[in-house]
């Protein structure tokens, strides 16, 4: 089934670019010029959860936006095509960033499982990233005394009751629209974030997103996080800004204290009005602030131009 993007081309006017990935078109957005901005979404939205901080910095800075293997406009692979793990996201992005030869001065935009796939890419060449903006996330195991909301314990299992509630009455992308935003969407954006997921089938990736997160040493995406969670010290000393919606159920208080006792000289930014879905409740005062933040940590004239795209 396919994604039509046409009543939510005033909210979403940009242009599409893809990258081959082994035969999977990956999609990505490439607006503006200037130093790099790379806003890694999460689970279940796409790249236009990003569609405020696009059109509130691409005219001083080249924003990228990538759309997973499985989200948004990106293919939407069977499980035979496509493995859904977290190394899987993590080789995707690397391979985004150096076809668009972006080596240094990376302002990293993160924001739900976001912050792993960005922490774990960060990692491997720190040398890449200048600054990084952490939205209601984690790059690290779960922090002490919390465990999986109930929620997500439904959605994470291999059991048949699970594919039910996420792939065939598509609860958790819709709950998202009704949850996650603690002001409440505008029918016409929740329509939106939900609209890439409009079928059992085009909904596989929000299905796997649940199940990857690791909660024992046995789960297959476990000893990468735990590579992540044991190395994220190695970034200490990159500037950092916490954009943090407080109303959030998942990434709550537990996990924003754990940012900030690993990163102490972060720049904390607490909205108390705003949930998970923290760039649409607090979509007017994050993108000055990210200005700010970019450039208070200037680290030169790194332009960064677009390249010749692949098309598809």
């Amino acid at each position: 089934m396919g994604i039509d993007l046409s009543p939510f081309r005033d909210l979403y006017p940009f242009k599409s670019h893809y990258l081959d990935r082994r035969g999977l078109r990956y999609h990505y957005l490439d607006e503006g010029g200037g130093e790099p901005i790379v806003m890694v979404h999460g689970n279940p939205t796409w790249s236009f959860y990003f569609r405020g901080l696009v059109k509130g910095l691409r005219g001083l800075h080249r924003c990228i936006v990538p759309d997973h293997i499985g989200c948004g406009l990106s293919d939407k692979p069977g499980d035979d095509r496509y493995e859904y793990v977290l190394q899987r996201r993590v080789e995707d992005l690397e391979a985004l960033l150096d076809h668009l030869g972006l080596d240094h001065g990376v302002t990293l935009v993160v924001h739900d499982w976001g912050g792993m796939i960005g922490m774990a890419v960060a990692l491997r060449r720190p040398e890449r990233i200048a600054r990084m903006v952490v939205m209601n996330t984690a790059g690290f195991l779960m922090p002490a005394g919390k465990s999986l909301p109930l929620r997500l314990w439904a959605a994470h299992g291999r059991n048949p009751l699970s594919s039910v509630l996420v792939r065939w009455l598509n609860l958790f992308a819709w709950g998202a629209g009704y949850m996650a935003s603690a002001r409440g969407l505008l029918p016409g954006v929740r329509k939106a974030l939900r609209a890439p997921y409009n079928s059992w089938h085009n909904r596989i990736a929000v299905h796997r997103f649940v199940q990857d997160i690791p909660l024992s040493p046995g789960h297959r995406s476990y000893e990468l996080v735990k590579w992540v969670d044991d190395n994220l010290y190695l970034l200490k000393d990159k500037p950092m800004l916490l954009c943090w919606g407080a109303r959030d159920f998942v990434f709550d208080s537990h996990f924003l204290e754990e940012w900030r006792r690993r990163f102490p000289k972060a720049e904390v930014h607490l909205f108390p009005h705003a949930g998970h879905f923290v760039m649409e409740d607090a979509d007017e005062e994050i993108p000055p602030l990210i200005r700010g933040f970019i450039d208070e940590y200037a680290v030169g004239d790194h332009r960064n131009e677009p390249i010749a795209e692949d098309r598809g």
